[in-house]
């Protein structure tokens, strides 16, 4: 007996947890399997995981989604995963077990010792890598957890140590410690990556002190990652790709082409376009724009730029949860849908910083302009329309950075569901917005997409981006003159606000 349909189990790791469903030949997911992951912080500087909860969790939604298709007569084909970025993990190739807790990418614990070093590595790091020394380094924390942690010491000592982002871990994990190689879209994340060269830059892992023949060895993002072990998932598929999340946002949102941009609405907000066969020159870009690997494949790798804006969704959460000035997100669109442009009132939702235009970490959020007058729903309009204005700043940094236009905008996330927010966002930069159909799940199924590709389920990207439903577009309804005056009022009030 033969299944009906194949499809390829997709599997999202995200910061605080991860889910697992079957992307089919049509191009939709089944049913979503979800578990949350604890976050730690020890101090204010450290953010830390449990990396076994984290492969336990994965396991068992990926097991869920593997029944689920023996139930539906679906044939699992391969196996895609797409990860948080940046975090990393050091474990013992002969026991399997982390040496450590994994460090997160929103840790600054070497943020100071980072910062000295960026007067000096910022002109080498920018052209050949795409992005600043920053404020984290896995690279560092690796040496440091080598030099001062016996277990990792032993470990490197005897030649059993292993080191690698999300997608390393993982994928070791379910091909049974057979296969050890970390993407390049995850591999630009974790700094140190040389764009053209696809390799590590010896110069950088010497300059943090790691030994440069334990960095992972790097793969296509639908490179080899080894086979399923049937002992772990019961099942023997090729492991076909892995990804950064925002990368495959990428693909599902249909920025396969030069100009052509996305942009995910979650706790922050993400704007990234491709840029072609050659890296942005990020030596000359915005604060907060870095030139990525888009992804790479078949030897091939595709650019892009990316920005972001942090708090967008968080301010919303802010809010309700924690000023409990409104009930809801939702209520919050529907009560600035009922209010006029208001060029009175502002609110900059810098709460954890500015990133873009420029960099100010210490830049605090504000809400001005309020009288006797000042309605909640004046508050809600002004919340909205500085969110899309925060936006706009971020893919204003890509457009300035591009060699050609911004042609394109889908948007996905969870306040993409917001038709006033959506409207601003037109009005405010200018261009067509396309909420996209399935945003929710984009990651999971444009990592499965470019599995798919790979596996012989489609013939190319376009061939099944193109068949997904078109969603909603928000045309502009400003004049440009009328938007340059709105964008000018808003740097102006932006630059107010800061410190």
């Amino acid at each position: 007996m033969t299944s009906s349909q194949r499809g390829v189990l997709s599997i999202d790791e995200g910061s605080t947890g991860t889910r697992a469903a079957v992307v089919t030949a049509d191009g939709s997911s089944g049913p979503s399997f979800y578990r949350p992951i604890a976050v730690v912080h020890p101090d204010p500087l450290r953010v830390e995981q449990d990396a076994d909860e984290l492969w336990r969790h994965t396991l068992q939604v990926a097991q869920q989604a593997v029944a689920w298709a023996a139930d539906s007569d679906v044939e699992i084909v391969g196996v895609a995963l797409c990860t948080q970025r940046a975090t990393a993990v050091l474990w013992d190739s002969a026991t399997g077990r982390p040496l450590a807790p994994a460090v997160v990418w929103q840790d600054r614990r070497y943020a100071a010792e980072l910062e000295a070093l960026a007067q000096q590595w910022d002109p080498v790091l920018l052209p050949r890598t795409g992005r600043p020394v920053g404020s984290r380094s896995p690279f560092l924390w690796a040496a440091r957890q080598i030099a001062e942690n016996p277990q990792a010491r032993a470990a490197a000592d005897a030649g059993r140590l292993l080191f690698g982002s999300i997608d390393t871990w993982l994928s070791w994990n379910l091909n049974g410690g057979t296969a050890h190689a970390v993407s390049a879209s995850n591999a630009a994340a974790l700094g140190g990556y040389l764009l053209c060269e696809h390799a590590w830059d010896p110069d950088w892992l010497a300059a943090v002190g790691y030994p440069q023949e334990l960095a992972p060895p790097l793969s296509d993002d639908d490179g080899d990652f080894g086979y399923t072990d049937p002992e772990v998932l019961g099942i023997r598929v090729p492991i076909a790709a892995a990804m950064g999340d925002q990368h495959a946002s990428l693909i599902a949102l249909g920025a396969l082409e030069p100009g052509q941009g996305m942009c995910m609405h979650g706790t922050g907000t993400f704007v990234g376009a491709l840029t072609g066969d050659e890296p942005a020159d990020a030596a000359n870009a915005v604060d907060g724009v870095l030139a990525l690997v888009g992804w790479r494949s078949g030897g091939r790798s595709r650019f892009s730029l990316e920005a972001y804006t942090s708090t967008t969704g968080s301010a919303l959460r802010w809010l309700v949860e924690d000023l409990q000035l409104f009930d809801s997100a939702e209520q919050i669109s529907e009560l600035a849908a009922t209010h006029p442009r208001d060029r009175d009132t502002w609110f900059v939702p810098t709460l954890a910083g500015l990133r873009t235009p420029m960099a100010v970490p210490g830049a605090r959020a504000c809400l001005t302009g309020l009288s006797l007058a000042t309605t909640r729903a004046g508050i809600a309009r002004a919340v909205l329309e500085g969110i899309a204005h925060s936006v706009c700043d971020t893919a204003d940094g890509l457009r300035s950075t591009m060699d050609g236009p911004l042609t394109r905008l889908r948007v996905g996330g969870g306040l993409a569901a917001s038709d006033a927010l959506m409207q601003s966002q037109a009005d405010l930069s200018g261009i067509p917005i396309e909420r996209v159909a399935d945003s929710a799940t984009a990651s999971l199924r444009g990592v499965a997409y470019l599995a798919g590709v790979r596996l012989g389920l489609w013939g190319s990207l376009d061939e099944v981006v193109g068949a997904r439903p078109v969603g909603r577009t928000f045309e502009p309804a400003t004049t440009d003159h009328e938007r340059q005056e709105l964008r000018a009022e808003w740097q102006r009030e932006l630059r107010k606000s800061l410190p």
